[in-house]
């Protein structure tokens, strides 16, 4: 066992480009996973460069320069997220202080559903069964409120965080975008000479991010929109609420669409109780839930995301564990990175290889 695990180290790391890519990875997770608060600016930054670059070249084919381009694309782009922002908070906020206000009295109906349970299947549903439930939804409630609360007094430093956001993140996006070569090629000048494993790597990611990042944003704006016409035609209460909230959850593949169907469906069952609307209103929730995995999600991201449904969860699940939310957001591409580094140093050329025609 010893002699193989000492064979395997020498042919994996006996290559200088090996050892280099894995410290800059190694470097590049520790320094996201203890600086993830302060680096967030340029994470989001970096999402949104990555957006906007297609416009870009793409106005930049047309004769502009990369600097006028760059200022057409974020102006644009800053001035429509501005006009929908200033549309659709009010309402959000609005239904969300709906919600909060209707929270009660759903309790009290699901409480009176609950008490019906022992009577409606005796001998499956106990009285003590159903105490236990409610003394738990109870805690969860209270624990909600006492969450809100705290949100509520921690609001002054979030404006602040958010100011800072809207100053910096578009002014970084700018410079990101206009300065490219000069950014990318100072970041070369860190790397050693010998890096034809690092940027096999880098070329192979840049392509992968950039449609994955372009994707997961109309993704999220086709299904957010699609969920809210649906909901507002069937007459649902909170349609723009839960209509986010559904847009939101493609950010976690699988496991969003699941855990996002729970409020959708106790709305619809507070609002209709168990009649036909209900089901109809279910039906076509599922057809979109349907259409965006098997329709929607090839078509936007190819053969940019090539994983096995089970890598995609456990790359969730452990990025997210480490990062928080921009590790689920970039869970993708970071197990495609994985794949991509694995993959090139696989591959390689061994430096004591003979070589082949």
């Amino acid at each position: 066992m010893l002699d193989w695990l000492k064979k395997w180290y020498a042919n994996k790391f006996s290559d200088p480009q090996v050892v280099t890519l894995f410290l800059l990875l190694l470097i590049g997770f520790m320094a996201i996973y203890w600086l993830s608060g302060i680096l967030a600016p340029v994470l989001v930054a970096i999402a949104f460069a990555y957006l906007l670059e297609w416009p870009v070249v793409r106005l930049s084919r047309l004769g502009l320069s990369r600097g006028v381009s760059t200022i057409a694309v974020v102006a644009g782009f800053v001035g429509l997220a501005t006009l929908t922002l200033m549309w659709i908070i009010p309402i959000f906020w609005y239904q969300g202080r709906n919600l909060l206000r209707d929270l009660p009295q759903m309790i009290e109906q699901g409480r009176a559903y609950m008490l019906e349970l022992p009577e409606n299947f005796p001998g499956i549903v106990s009285v003590e069964q159903v105490n236990i439930l409610m003394h738990s939804v109870d805690e969860r409630v209270m624990a909600f409120g006492r969450n809100m609360l705290e949100l509520s007094l921690a609001s002054i430093v979030d404006l602040v965080a958010l100011l800072i956001y809207l100053v910096l993140v578009p002014l970084m996006v700018f410079f990101m975008l206009k300065d490219k070569a000069q950014l990318t090629a100072s970041f070369a000048q860190w790397l050693p000479t010998e890096r034809k494993l690092i940027t096999q790597v880098w070329h192979e990611m840049n392509t992968q991010i950039m449609n994955y990042i372009r994707g997961k944003i109309l993704e999220i704006l086709i299904v957010g929109t699609v969920s809210y016409a649906v909901f507002a035609l069937f007459g649902l209460n909170y349609p723009l609420l839960l209509g986010v909230l559904v847009g939101l959850s493609v950010l976690i593949p699988y496991v969003g669409a699941a855990v996002v169907t729970l409020p959708v469906a106790l709305v619809a069952f507070f609002q209709w109780g168990p009649t036909a609307e209900f089901g109809y209103l279910m039906l076509a929730y599922g057809i979109i839930q349907a259409l965006d995995g098997n329709l929607l999600v090839p078509l936007l991201f190819s053969e940019a995301v090539d994983l096995n449904p089970v890598f995609i969860i456990i790359a969730v699940l452990f990025f997210g564990g480490l990062f928080g939310f921009w590790g689920i957001f970039f869970a993708i591409p970071l197990a495609s990175l994985v794949k991509a580094t694995v993959n090139a140093w696989s591959t390689r050329v061994h430096p004591y290889s003979e070589p082949t025609d």
